[in-house]
Order: C-alpha cells, then structure tokens, then sequence
C-alpha cells in the first residue's frame, strides 16, 4: 500500500482512483464493509483504490479536549487498511488552512484537481467542507457536473446495533471486550514502542513494560486480563491504563503492562498488547505498601483466569 502525505505530494501517476473519504478510526466492520465495495468498484474500473484520511482527525483539531479518544494510532490505522487491501491512502493535513475549504473547493481541489476520483463510495452521513456544509446530495450533483459517480454505503447493524467507532468506544469504557471484538472483527489491542518509565513496579517487585500511547486519550481505563504479542509468542499479562492515581505523575494517561513469566530487556522494542477482561477500575491508594498488595492480587486473578480458560 502506498502512503501520499500531502495534497502537494500528489502526482500525476496518482490521478484516476475509486475514493472513500473518513477517519476510519478502528477500521471496523463498518469501515470493513465500505473498503470491500470500494475494492469490487476499483477491480470493475481498472483503477487503484484510495483512503482519503485526515491528520489529525476533526474534531481533534476543532475541539481536542473533548474530542473522541481514539481506537487507533494512525501507524495502526494504516495497517490496518493495508491488510483490507487498498491500494494507496491519502492523509491531509487537517489545519486551519483545509477547515476553512467550502464544499466546491473540497470536491474542485482534492476529489477533481488532486485525485480525479472516477468513483466515490461514503456513508450517506457523510459531511464535508467548511461548516460541514457538503453532503451526500451535494456530492451527487457534484458527480454529475464533474464527471464521477457517487454510491452511499450501507450502514452494517449487529443484533440491532449500528456498527461505528463510538459504538466500539462504548463497549471498551464498559469493558465488554466481547462486544468490542464483535464490532471490530478482532479483538481490541494496542501496539508501541517500550519506553524508560519510572522503574517504581521494578521498586514493588512487579516490573513493567511502559507502552507509548501517542494520543491524547484512551478508550479505557482500568486494570486489565491480556495478552502480550511479542516477536510473534505470545504471553499472558495484566496492564494498567490510566493516571497512576497513587504515585506523582504528569496527568496523561499510560499503558503500563506486568508479562507473567516472561525475563528480559524489552527497552525500544515494539509490542502489542491485547485486551481480554477488565479486572479491576485504577484507583488510588493510601500507599505504596496498599499498592504493592493490589497489583500482588491483580496478578493472583489474571493467574487464575488464565488457568481456567487453559483448562475448558
């Protein structure tokens, strides 16, 4: 898959494509169902497929105190398209400068001037341009005029529920992995980069890996029953994401994850982190001594819940 950062990196080889336009947070089955048309489009044209994204995302940079936490770092993201099979993702720089794009200069500068979008596939919810003033409707009659042709995707429902990122959200903040998984497709992790912490659950004898979030928010927080991908084993664990009530911190949030078992030098490597059942909510204690005994028991419990998933 082919990465364009930047409209102005655009080029010439680049014009001509079957388009989708949208965060794309998770990629889940919706998102899932939308990149599987957008591949019968491309495969009946003869053209490449293209991922319109934006970086960051809208509502990060209109409203980035308040907005969603994300699913997924863009890294991830772009992963997680490749392995849907697109072609080539476009990812915008989202600043003042492309907020302030009305609808026709959106579609004239990007879908026509920069793409040369021969086919558009967008849920029929889909606004655009300054004020979100571009629609679906809009986006056909556009079409139309310039020459490209424009499909709504369907909304994807499970039992009733309308698939979307916020759904997926909801489902982690209420530790239903269960559900979360149903909605994505596979189960919910993280990936990063091990980082130098603070080296105190060293101090408490429970030494962790300090995982690099690289956003803002999270989706959860809490104590955590996962799984821990590392060079392709995989080893039981119990993570912690949140604040660190207890002990001085810096108020962001971090993923901080105990492996059971597992001796060795994990520092710059990269792994994920795959999350099975909520344990416990984080919470401070009166001590260091109290939190020693809490994380003590948290591993008691993943333990054992560990034994008896390998006995069934």
């Amino acid at each position: 898959m082919q990465l364009v950062r930047g409209l102005h990196n655009l080029r010439p080889r680049h014009r001509g494509c079957v388009a989708t336009i949208g965060n794309f947070d998770g990629v889940h089955r919706g998102h899932q169902a939308i990149l599987a048309r957008l591949r019968e489009r491309a495969l009946e044209l003869g053209l490449p497929s293209c991922v319109v994204i934006f970086e960051p995302q809208p509502r990060e940079f209109f409203a980035p105190d308040t907005a969603p936490a994300r699913l997924a770092r863009l890294r991830d993201k772009l992963q997680l398209l490749a392995a849907e099979g697109v072609d080539r993702v476009l990812c915008l720089a989202f600043n003042q400068r492309l907020s302030k794009l009305s609808a026709a200069e959106f579609v004239d500068t990007i879908l026509v001037g920069g793409l040369d979008v021969k086919h558009l596939e967008v849920g029929d919810d889909f606004r655009f341009g300054c004020d979100r003033a571009g629609d679906f409707d809009y986006l056909q009659q556009a079409g139309i005029a310039q020459g490209f042709t424009v499909e709504a995707a369907q909304t994807v429902e499970m039992d009733g529920l309308r698939v979307s990122s916020t759904q997926v959200r909801n489902a982690l903040a209420a530790g239903d992995f269960e559900l979360a998984e149903r909605l994505l497709g596979r189960p919910y992790r993280i990936a990063g980069r091990i980082l130098h912490g603070q080296k105190l659950a060293r101090q408490l004898g429970t030494p962790t890996a300090n995982v690099q979030l690289k956003r803002r928010r999270v989706p959860l927080t809490g104590v955590f029953l996962v799984s821990v991908e590392i060079d392709g084993k995989t080893w039981p664990g119990v993570a912690n994401i949140g604040v660190r009530p207890t002990v001085q911190g810096d108020g962001k949030a971090h993923l901080e994850v105990h492996i059971l078992d597992f001796a060795g030098d994990l520092y710059d490597r990269r792994l994920t982190v795959v999350f099975h059942q909520k344990l416990r909510e984080e919470q401070r204690f009166a001590s260091l001594e109290a939190l020693k005994t809490a994380i003590h028991a948290d591993i008691a419990a993943a333990r054992a819940l560990v034994a008896t998933s390998a006995n069934r």
